[in-house]
């Protein structure tokens, strides 16, 4: 009996194991939330929008195949309660931080009724990219497509909610 449990101990371990490292392979470089951008602001030679847009929920994702992911939901300027004249946006990676460079854009993809896209792409990756940041651009007003990407509406990053940082606080004390 103490040879069985042993040996479904072992083997469970194992399993486990071999879990973990399939999903290390996955592969991916980058990962992170997405969030919508404030006028005035320059991130790889890139100006932001002329005005606040806010996303409910964002994410993309970075492998080292260069295969790309961006999920954006609810992406909206709050003044009008919807994307305005944006009908479709496009995804450019930065490398080198906020005053790095774009080096490389996907084809632009239309915004969904709801305010919603997905962008999936396979881009070109620099062998090196310190500081990346994958920037969500206009790249069509009024369903007419621009002739490159333009500002960048929302980007890879954070906002934190005031309420719950200091609940975490709170916890922490």
């Amino acid at each position: 009996m103490t040879k069985v449990f042993v040996r479904a101990v072992l083997l469970g371990g194992l399993l486990a194991g071999v879990f973990v490292l399939s999903a290390m392979a996955e592969g991916f470089l980058f990962r992170s939330t997405i969030s919508g951008s404030n006028p005035n602001t320059v991130i790889g030679g890139v100006p932001s929008g002329g005005a606040p847009w806010t996303v409910q929920r964002g994410s993309a994702a970075l492998n080292d195949d260069g295969h790309l992911r961006v999920e954006v939901r609810d992406l909206i300027l709050p003044k009008l309660g919807n994307p305005g004249p944006v009908t479709s946006v496009s995804a450019s990676l930065v490398c080198g931080g906020s005053g790095g460079t774009v080096v490389a854009t996907t084809d632009p993809m239309p915004l969904s009724g709801d305010e919603n896209v997905e962008i999936e792409a396979g881009i070109k990756l620099p062998d090196t990219c310190f500081g990346p940041i994958v920037l969500v651009r206009a790249a069509g007003f009024n369903g007419n497509p621009l002739p490159q990407a333009g500002p960048w509406i929302a980007a890879t990053g954070f906002t934190s909610d005031s309420e719950h940082d200091d609940k975490d606080d709170k916890d922490r004390k």
